[in-house]
């Protein structure tokens, strides 16, 4: 059996759209685009690592350096070892005005996270995991969390070229999620339970295309 990490934010959680900013939910277990992809891929253990607000190389100064990607991903790649393939999903969170970084510095930073994970021993037989950045689709500046991602709209429609930029020069595979899910209009920025088996069909296609069943 194979073993595949999912390396991602809220959307990877399973966090669901949020009507106002004192509110949380998550999808059950079954419904998540993360159970649907293992149920898609029987041969493969998938383990999910999604946490909402994680940034790909920042400190976050209000919700907590913990956030930081590049900071937790040696731990997990240790953690979860030996690992076969490393799916990335990062980037959105990125978008948040307090960041002040457009599309290519995103990209860029998402490089970094895949030559981390392919200069490690985290695979098999102390070999590298091989990697697949996945571009989140663009966010919309709608409802509570309109102000927080103000001006990230117009940078996220820039990011699937820049990441698939960025994935060719770190020789890694690429997927664009943005060409199977949308954002919901009620915040913008996590996906509809629509979104949920389609987003798993097409990374499970994906990762069977690039890695094998």
């Amino acid at each position: 059996m194979k073993t595949i990490l999912l390396f991602g934010d809220s959307n990877t959680h399973g966090t669901m759209p949020v009507p106002d900013l004192g509110s949380s939910g998550r999808y059950s277990r079954e419904d998540r685009w993360t159970n649907r992809l293992a149920n898609l891929l029987p041969r493969w253990e998938v383990i999910a690592e999604g946490h909402p607000g994680r940034t790909t190389v920042h400190d976050d100064p209000i919700e907590g350096a913990h956030r930081n990607g590049l900071t937790v991903l040696p731990a997990l790649l240790e953690s979860h070892k030996p690992i076969d393939v490393v799916l990335v999903m990062l980037g959105t969170n990125d978008l948040k005005q307090r960041f002040s970084v457009g599309a290519e510095d995103i990209a860029l930073s998402l490089e970094r996270l895949a030559r981390v994970i392919r200069g490690s021993t985290a695979g098999p037989d102390n070999r590298a995991p091989q990697v697949l950045l996945v571009a989140p689709p663009p966010i919309v500046e709608v409802g509570c969390l309109a102000n927080m991602f103000a001006g990230g709209a117009a940078k996220s429609e820039g990011l699937a070229a820049e990441i698939s930029a960025a994935a060719k020069r770190a020789g890694v595979a690429f997927m664009d999620a943005g060409q199977v899910v949308t954002v919901s209009p009620i915040d913008g920025i996590h996906y509809g339970p629509e979104a949920n088996q389609p987003l798993a069909e097409a990374i499970a296609a994906a990762i069977t295309q690039h890695f094998g069943a």
